[in-house]
């Protein structure tokens, strides 16, 4: 669908355009307008129910799923709006990754094939050896491989929740994506498993663009180099993350992060 850029520079690898998508006669995001910029973590904070995962939903079309649900505006993945008619929404999800809050493991399959799972709809779809070369490649960006490398064959809900989840995000990872979205990725998991997962986004946005929404402000202050802030499905600033926890624009921002409501 698209041709990686390469350049160092800071620039919008995803552009939302006026998004608004509901449920039905709901909305649940009016009119959000951010860029999400390569080799940047952008955190999307906010109260529940405020809008946040639907709107990560939204970035690889995952939204339209939902029976009822409806997507208005558009979102550009380097330049081509992946809501354009002829944009298969499997391209889409190849290039835009998403892991969610609780592991996803495929049950009944294998470590090795729950990573190699994405490459099952791939034309031309990898031989075995260039299957398992990208399993190992996306297990180590996982930083994952050494704990599970004699273990590839054994079924996947066999690892910790930590280990699930940084195997979810290996899945997300072997089919190359150009951007990862994380929906709360470490609600589920204990101290030392999530430090686990923010040190590896630390990693990953070397080369891609990262979005991850969470409830947690250190969280979002620590691994984030922009945050947006939503609000009754508004989007009501985004900022660098040093300025919004320290100097935001909008009043009902600074009570949210300093715990006024929410």
């Amino acid at each position: 669908m698209t041709e990686r850029a390469h350049d160092a520079a800071t620039w919008p690898r995803l552009r939302v355009d006026d998004l608004t998508a509901s449920f039905g006669a709901t909305s649940a995001v009016r009119g959000a307008s951010v860029d999400l910029n390569d080799r940047e973590v952008t955190a999307v904070i906010g109260p529940s129910g405020c809008g946040k995962s639907t709107f990560l939903r939204c970035l690889n079309r995952l939204h339209e799923t939902v029976p009822t649900a409806r997507v208005e505006g558009r979102v550009l993945l380097d330049g081509r709006n992946i809501y354009a008619t002829g944009v298969n929404p499997v391209a889409v999800r190849k290039l835009v990754g998403m892991v969610f809050q609780r592991p996803t493991p495929f049950p009944t399959m294998s470590i090795r094939d729950n990573v190699a799972a994405g490459l099952l709809v791939m034309s031309p779809r990898p031989s075995r050896k260039e299957t398992d070369e990208i399993v190992e490649r996306a297990l180590k960006r996982a930083a994952l491989f050494d704990e599970v490398k004699d273990r590839l064959g054994e079924p996947a809900t066999a690892l910790s929740g930590g280990q699930q989840q940084r195997l979810c995000i290996a899945r997300a990872l072997a089919t190359d994506p150009e951007v990862l979205l994380l929906d709360e990725p470490t609600a589920s998991l204990d101290p030392i498993s999530s430090q686990k997962v923010e040190e590896l986004v630390y990693e990953l946005k070397r080369d891609m663009s990262v979005v991850i929404v969470t409830h947690n402000m250190q969280q979002a202050a620590r691994v984030s180099d922009v945050t947006a802030f939503f609000l009754m499905g508004e989007l009501v600033e985004a900022a660098p993350t040093k300025t919004m926890f320290t100097t935001p624009k909008d009043p009902r921002t600074e009570a949210y992060i300093t715990g006024r409501f929410g």
